[in-house]
């Protein structure tokens, strides 16, 4: 798997970036979310957090500027039914990711469905599978009325979206995060990850 690409920005489209890295040039497709928090400029040096996602004939690199905004791309490609990479880079552009996670917890069908290509039936299923099945609903929600931290929420969504079950997630963290209330996603991430084995 890519984790990221470091190199010199080659050429710079709102929907596609190609990164040389070393003199090879790799086609990176990204959502408006990130090109816009990037600027990115042809000459420029940048950093992408990336999913490899392998189709049977087709290779794709997708880029992003956050951990944040991976972690959703893949929360929706893997988890929720008949979402692929481009409905979900379609998702990521139409709507912020903090945006993306209230209208989770509120249940708000709209917010979702306004994101180009993504009709009130996807929406909904979104809602469904994210909030009810997968559980982030709740996790979001706390957030919101400050019963966790962001960080161990981002802990948590990076976790499942790595493919652990939420449940094992939250066991896991609750301890680190009663242990060390200040504590940054990454450390989390991290500790979590000694203590639960993927499913």
């Amino acid at each position: 798997m890519i984790s990221f690409v470091c190199g010199i920005v080659s050429e710079a489209l709102p929907n596609s970036i190609v990164v040389d890295v070393g003199g090879v040039g790799y086609e990176v497709l990204v959502p408006l979310s990130t090109y816009d928090a990037l600027n990115p400029r042809v000459g420029d040096k940048i950093k992408l957090k990336t999913h490899l996602h392998v189709r049977e004939n087709i290779q794709v690199l997708y880029g992003f500027a956050t951990d944040e905004e991976r972690d959703i791309f893949r929360l929706l490609v893997d988890r929720v039914s008949g979402i692929g990479p481009a409905t979900a880079i379609a998702l990521l552009s139409g709507i912020r990711v903090e945006d993306f996670k209230h209208a989770v917890v509120a249940g708000d069908v709209k917010v979702i469905a306004s994101a180009k290509g993504v009709g009130k039936k996807t929406a909904e299923r979104i809602v469904l599978e994210l909030k009810d099945k997968v559980g982030l609903g709740s996790t979001w929600g706390a957030v919101q009325s400050g019963t966790t931290t962001a960080a161990a929420a981002d802990a948590e969504l990076a976790l499942v979206a790595l493919g652990f079950k939420q449940t094992e997630a939250r066991k896991a963290l609750v301890p680190l995060v009663e242990g060390n209330p200040g504590a940054a996603t990454e450390d989390l991430i991290r500790e979590a990850l000694r203590h639960i084995s993927p499913h």
